[in-house]
Formats: C-alpha cells, sequence, structure tokens
C-alpha cells in the first residue's frame, strides 16, 4: 500500500516502529443474506508452489527491493514480460513497457491483455493490476537492509501472473482483460495514475478495475477470505459473493477507518473512469507485522492460503468476464 502520511496510521500500523500499538478495531463482514447462486467449485490452477517459486524470485536479495528505477525493478519486470508472453498475453501498447518518466527515472508498467471473444462484449474492459514495485531498502535490522516487499506486493504480483495463466488457458473471456503490473505505487500511485490516465484518452469502456494487494496472509476469525477496499461504494463485493456461491469478501473497518480506498492502485482508475475500481486484499495489517519492514520476506507467507484464495477468485473474475450484462454497478452516493 502507498505509504501513510498520517502519524497516527503509522504509528499504528509500521512494523519497524517499535511503539506500534495494537489493533482492536473489528471488521464486518458482508451480508449473509445474499441470493447466491450454485456453488462454484474450488479450482486447482494454482499450486501453493508455483505461488511460492514466483513470490521467490520477486522478493529476493538479488531484486533488492524493486525500488522505482532501480536494476532490480528493471529484473523484475523482465520476469513480468516472460510470464505474459509465455502465457499468450499480447502486449496492450506496443511492447508490455508502459514507459513514462519521474523526474530523471526511467519508470515502466508492464501491460498486457487478452481480447474478448463475443464480438460484443469484447470492446468492455476488466482491468485486473498489481503494483510489483517496493521501496528497496528500510531500517537495517541485524544487517539487514533489504525491503523485499514479499507480501508487499510480490504476494498480489504473483496473483496477477497466475490470473493471466488461467485466462490465457481457458481462451473463453467474452470481455476484453487488461493485467498490468505498476511501478511507483510507493512514491505516490505513480505508475497506476499513469496508466488510467492513458486509457482514459483511449476511451476504452472500463467495465471494473479489480487490484490485488497484500494477499500472502490469511485473517484469523473472520468469515471471509479477503476484504475489498471502499466496499459500501458498490456492489461488487455482494456480486463475487453471489458468483462463488460463498462469503468469499468481506468488509474491512480498519480499512475504511484508514481510507484504504484511497491509498492504492485502484483508485486513480475510479478517479478517471467512474467506474467500481477496488483493491482485494488479505490484509488490513492486523494480521501482518512486516509493513514496510525488511522482514517482509519470502518466508512470511502462507501460500496455500494463496492457493486457495486465488483459485476460488479465478472463477468468480471468469463469471465476471462473462456475465451477459454489466451486473458490477456504483451504489448510489
Amino acid at each position: 500500500m502507498k505509504t501513510l502520511t498520517i502519524l497516527g496510521f503509522l504509528t499504528l500500523f509500521i512494523a519497524c516502529d517499535s511503539t506500534k500499538k495494537a489493533i482492536t478495531e473489528t471488521s464486518t463482514s458482508t451480508s449473509s443474506n445474499i441470493e447466491t447462486k450454485s456453488h462454484v467449485n474450488t479450482l486447482d490452477f494454482v499450486s501453493p508452489e508455483e505461488l511460492k517459486g514466483m513470490v521467490s524470485f520477486l522478493a529476493s536479495d538479488d531484486l533488492k527491493g524493486r525500488d522505482t528505477g532501480s536494476e532490480g525493478i528493471n529484473e523484475a519486470a523482465n520476469y513480468i514480460e516472460t510470464q505474459f508472453k509465455a502465457n499468450g498475453l499480447k502486449p496492450y501498447f506496443e511492447t508490455y513497457r508502459d514507459n513514462f518518466k519521474i523526474a530523471e527515472l526511467d519508470a515502466y508498467n508492464v501491460v498486457g491483455y487478452l481480447e474478448g471473444t463475443d464480438s460484443k462484449l469484447k470492446d468492455e474492459f476488466i482491468l485486473i493490476g498489481a503494483h510489483y514495485d517496493h521501496i528497496g531498502t528500510a531500517k537495517d535490522v541485524n544487517g539487514d537492509t533489504i525491503a523485499n516487499g514479499a507480501n508487499d506486493n510480490a504476494a498480489g504480483t504473483s496473483g496477477v501472473l497466475s490470473l493471466a495463466k488461467y485466462f490465457s488457458e481457458k481462451k473463453s473471456n467474452k470481455r476484453s482483460i487488461i493485467f498490468a503490473t505498476f511501478t511507483a505505487e510507493e512514491k505516490g500511485l505513480l505508475g497506476s495514475k499513469h496508466l488510467a490516465d492513458k486509457l482514459k484518452e483511449k476511451n476504452i469502456n472500463l467495465y471494473t478495475m479489480i487490484n490485488l494487494e497484500m494477499i500472502g496472509v490469511p485473517f484469523v476469525g473472520r468469515d471471509y477470505e479477503a476484504f475489498i477496499t471502499g466496499h459500501e461504494l458498490s456492489n461488487l463485493a455482494e456480486v463475487m459473493n453471489n458468483y462463488a456461491g460463498e462469503n468469499l469478501i468481506g468488509a474491512s473497518d480498519v480499512a475504511k477507518k484508514y481510507n484504504l480506498f484511497k491509498r492504492s492502485d485502484n483508485y486513480a482508475f475510479y478517479q478517471a473512469f467512474g467506474t467500481p475500481c477496488h483493491t482485494v486484499s488479505s490484509c488490513d495489517l492486523t494480521n501482518f507485522d512486516f509493513y514496510h519492514h525488511v522482514d517482509d520476506e519470502v518466508d512470511k507467507l502462507d501460500y496455500t492460503f494463496m492457493a486457495r484464495l486465488l483459485n476460488k477468485l479465478a472463477p468468480v473474475l471468469e463469471q465476471m468476464a462473462n456475465a451477459p450484462t454489466q451486473d458490477i454497478k456504483m451504489n448510489d452516493q
């Protein structure tokens, strides 16, 4: 998540702060009265081992924390491009890289897409994204200064790569899907803003944007697998639970309190298009102690949970891509 400037939030959440306060907020879940379709069986298209392999590369010491403009993030971008190409995604632009400048820094999102199979619905787009950058270095702990960013956000990036593979193998998405990994989230959501503005200039018909952020650890004692930011702004959670046939997606009081809807890469697309654009996460930092900390390492994540979440999420997104009408809508404000 974008580094927050509110002192109270930093005091509450950043694990390297020795005075971090205990979080006592409870979290709410979506209504249990949702009328659901028949249950969608959990798939097994991605395994814990596959996810660990992807996260292990992206969060390795060799990439030195994937700071925007660094050689490490260039290596990460090369890896993502290779995965997109191997899975048959086309570059959305001339190449997979969506290049821009941040002062003197060369920055680039990595963007691929699958064209929809329906002659009409292919003109509607779903965007599935995650930021692949991190902060580079953090406070020294026992000689370690590399902020590997396994949960934040190699986990979300591995989710995008997995879902790209899923859809490329299915070859049945009626709507077109853009898969994007963003740089410079940690510098102020700059990569997603650049891409959102660029797509707005192209006047694409963006149905919805689903952003994956910090999906590497499970909640304890909640009756859902993940939450969405801005839960109350649209019916996305209700529709996703309807498609899933279970209470897959809930709401987080912590996320609402600190307005995390505006603090990740979904927000730029919401601003540009005014359509339902939300972040899916399993971590509101009540269940992870290593935010922007050098111990956000590969071994801190629960890959069995990650696989379960993504294996449930994939058929939900598939129904989203193939529904004959646009079921997801903004709520009246």
